[in-house]
């Protein structure tokens, strides 16, 4: 291999030249039969040829309602099957589905309306403590776009599909017809640390190509039946979960409208799964449930687990305990679809729990210094960048912000610390930003959160940088231990001494219950910051 860290492999398959409409159309043809959606929560079931049937009434709604081609389309809704219908029904006819993530305020939800222009937003009317429809009567005047909301669960739903009779085969073809894979079919805020959020814009060869290969290499075919805990706002669940079923003939199944444990596992027994995603702690959740032994979880053979690396321990009991012994490890951004490296089935324990795998088919990736630019040497840390078929378009009418992170070679820069072994398996080390800096200390939050996993009270750990007039940061660990037991800091500090460098111990410690996360489940550390930064009166 290349002595410098450099990767891409050979491939057995071409690109997909086709769009999501096309792919899908050819698995219609194969698995008519096949169960194609399930909703477990809404007692929903579709084989692939309802489902298509349903995905053509509704596209042929939106046309009906004035819905164009290139029209943006928000989704304002947790998961549930109409969010799937409107994924697939504005891709067959060119419309740009915008993802509004559930958790939005209104400062945030006119934010992403007003950015996109988007004209017409299919949405829940509430969901937990959001009150959807009150939010968009407040800023609907201030958003000169948007032309027409249509809610969930009311007869506005029913209304639209009514309004698909009036389109005819040949006026939908036509529309199909205009469709092209390079089009821009998707915008995803990202949770940007600073300032508003950009809006990534994929195209149907970015994110089909991008489902089609992570399946490839979850070895899925038409007899696999996937459970889909993670949001479909979020690249993992509309990407990483539809878009790699649909492509094989797979079966997608919904367990409940956010993440419950109890309730994913139940619906992995009832509807005999054969595959399971999440983020590290949607699997701790799911280990730590009073009655886990309960659920019959022998159908499940593989999944994805991503969003954080995962402690050995947990990769252990998933392999063990959830018959998940072909669990890959995935790696990437919404800005390259997302994934970019991926573990292989089969690969020892030290690589999925160490490394997010090797490189997917089709894609490069290479490890720079961050400062000067230059390709390093195997084994040298610095910026993991991708380049390929998964990079973004860009940010959605932002092209200063697009240049600052896709550099003239189209090299996507992902602004997080990684090492590339001989083999090619990419170890992710932090982010450049996340470093703390004690006392001219380069410390890296990971390595102190990967030893502190190893004691046997604590369940979970994150750790964090606040400020310090003396050192200029000061490391803070957050604990959530095991159910029904007792720990004070004193004893943790004890734990580190000797063990780890005396300024990798931390100085300030808080025992919670849970940590502050996204809707897809991953660790708010900026938030974890600014309550620190406040509790502590630093």
């Amino acid at each position: 291999m290349n002595s410098l860290s450099y990767t891409n492999i050979k491939s057995s398959h071409p690109l997909l030249g086709e769009t999501i409409s096309d792919n899908l159309r050819k698995t219609v043809r194969k698995f008519p039969d096949n169960d194609a959606l399930i909703s477990v929560h809404q007692n929903y079931r579709a084989t692939y040829k309802q489902f298509h049937q349903q995905v053509i009434q509704l596209a042929k709604g939106f046309l009906a309602d004035g819905v164009q081609f290139g029209d943006r389309v928000g989704i304002w809704a947790p998961n549930r099957f109409e969010w799937t219908l409107v994924q697939y029904a504005t891709a067959d006819i060119g419309a740009i589905l915008v993802n509004l993530n559930p958790a939005y305020r209104k400062h945030e939800v006119k934010f992403a309306i007003n950015q996109s222009e988007i004209s017409y937003i299919v949405s829940s009317e509430t969901y937990k403590t959001s009150d959807y429809r009150t939010m968009l009567n407040e800023i609907k005047e201030n958003c000169f776009s948007l032309k027409k909301i249509i809610y969930l669960d009311t007869g506005d739903w029913d209304n639209l599909l009514k309004k698909g009779d009036s389109i005819s085969d040949e006026t939908y073809t036509v529309a199909v017809e205009k469709t092209d894979f390079d089009q821009p079919i998707n915008i995803q805020y990202t949770s940007g640390t600073t300032g508003f959020p950009k809006g990534v814009t994929l195209s149907h060869h970015n994110i089909l190509n991008n489902g089609f290969f992570i399946a490839r290499r979850l070895k899925y075919t038409d007899a696999d039946r996937v459970c889909i805990p993670v949001p479909f706002y979020h690249c993992f669940g509309m990407v990483i979960g539809n878009l790699a079923c649909t492509s094989h003939g797979a079966c997608m199944v919904i367990p409940n409208d956010g993440f419950d444990p109890g309730l994913t596992l139940s619906a992995v027994e009832k509807e005999k799964c054969t595959s399971l995603y999440g983020v590290p702690t949607m699997f701790i959740a799911e280990l730590a449930l009073e009655d886990f032994k309960k659920y019959d979880l022998s159908t499940l053979r593989t999944g994805v687990m991503a969003g954080a690396t995962c402690p050995e321990e947990i990769m252990k009991r998933v392999q063990a305990e959830m018959n998940m012994k072909d669990v890959t490890v995935c790696y990437g951004m919404t800005e390259t679809s997302p994934v970019s490296l991926q573990t292989k089935i089969g690969a020892a324990l030290e690589k999925q729990v160490s490394t997010v795998g090797t490189v997917l088919e089709h894609l490069e990736v290479k490890i720079i210094n961050p400062e000067t630019g230059e390709t390093l040497p195997i084994g040298h840390e610095g910026e993991l960048c991708t380049r390929g078929y998964s990079v973004m378009l860009g940010y959605w009418n932002n092209p200063e912000t697009t240049q600052q992170v896709i550099d003239p070679s189209r090299w996507m820069h992902s602004g997080d610390l990684a090492v590339m072994d001989e083999e090619g398996y990419v170890r992710i080390s932090g982010r450049i930003k996340d470093l703390i800096i004690r006392g001219g200390e380069n410390i890296s939050p990971k390595t102190i959160e990967d030893f502190l996993y190893t004691h046997p009270k604590i369940l979970d750990v994150q750790i964090i940088g606040v400020p310090s007039q003396k050192y200029g940061e000061e490391i803070m660990a957050w604990i959530k231990l095991h159910q029904d037991v007792e720990c004070v800091a004193e004893e943790l500090m004890a734990f580190c001494k000797n063990q780890i460098a005396h300024y990798s111990v931390p100085k300030y410690w808080k025992f919670v219950s849970s940590f502050p996360m996204t809707v897809s489940g991953k660790i708010r550390k900026v938030e974890m910051r600014e309550i620190s930064v406040k509790e502590l009166g630093l």
